[in-house]
């Protein structure tokens, strides 16, 4: 099963996935993973993923994770990837549900 939605650019992404309510930061300082990993690992899930891959700059390259609580707090979280890979942030990541009903093919 493929996905509905495929966003052309990474701020296209975000801008659409912050219209569904996908508004917290999951970047900044105070709602980031690596503030608290044992909260994300615990009662967030991935809901949907979307990679990028730099045409001429490796630096281009990202992710965006669309994440949901069990209590319904919904945010996003850009990551990079390949040789801008954050490796703590990835641990993180790698705990997290996949909700079942959005099958991701990064």
């Amino acid at each position: 099963m493929e996905r509905e939605n495929h966003y052309e650019t990474v701020s296209e992404a975000i801008n659409e996935l912050q219209q569904k309510g996908f508004t917290i930061d999951f970047n900044l300082k105070e709602n980031s993973l690596d503030q608290h990993p044992e909260k994300f690992a615990t009662e967030f899930e991935i809901v949907e993923v979307y990679r990028y891959e730099g045409n001429s700059d490796p630096g281009d390259e990202a992710v965006v994770y669309a994440l949901e609580s069990k209590s319904g707090e919904k945010g996003l979280l850009v990551t990079g990837y390949g040789i801008s890979v954050d490796s703590k942030t990835t641990e993180i990541l790698k705990k997290l549900p996949i909700r079942s009903d959005n099958p991701i093919k990064p």
